[in-house]
């Protein structure tokens, strides 16, 4: 998982791992992991979710992030346009590291997105299915507080790894968290 700094990266892999959230900011510094056992198909399968923090000093840990990644979420945050923009810089180191892992663009914070009106949420919903479109990625509006998509977003991921039929119904409304994986690509 990449992104700007306080998006929501950790709080992200630790309400999928965990089960938890804290609205409490800690800033990861450096390289944060967590792994997650599941079963596929009757067999156990244990996966590493890495999260890069956000500030520019840790970019030289990105190729650790990346470089042997099924996949990659670039996420941001739906409140904060700039950090939408940041993505197609995240977009291009990553992709230098890993130009196999599968892409996902991942907008975080929908609860407070939700809130805002109408025209900026058409705005920024057609720039990042714009960007999704360019990166040929997934992309995923998501609520950690809220546990909207969160789930979802890690089942997609996987069935898109092991080549597995997912029937998630799509989201494409704007005014909804959207959810579009499988004209990607």
């Amino acid at each position: 998982m990449v992104g700007d700094a306080q998006i929501g990266k950790t709080s992200l892999m630790v309400k999928y791992v965990e089960g938890s959230w804290d609205e409490d900011y800690i800033q990861t510094l450096g390289v944060n992991f967590m792994e997650k056992t599941i079963s596929i198909r009757n067999t156990e399968i244990t996966f590493s979710i890495w999260d890069l923090g956000g500030q520019r000093e840790f970019v030289n840990m990105l190729p650790l992030v990346c470089n042997d990644a099924v996949a990659i979420l670039f996420m941001f945050d739906l409140t904060r346009k700039s950090t939408l923009n940041s993505i197609k810089e995240w977009y291009r180191q990553g992709r230098g590291f890993n130009k196999t892992a599968i892409p996902f663009l991942v907008g975080t914070k929908y609860d407070h997105f939700v809130n805002f009106p109408r025209e900026d949420q058409e705005e920024i919903s057609n720039q990042a299915r714009r960007f999704a479109k360019a990166m040929r990625a997934s992309l995923i509006f998501s609520s950690t507080s809220h546990s909207i998509n969160v789930q979802k977003i890690f089942k997609i991921v996987l069935s898109k790894a092991f080549d597995l039929k997912c029937t998630i119904p799509e989201i494409e409304n704007v005014g909804e968290p959207l959810l579009l994986y499988q004209s990607v690509g």
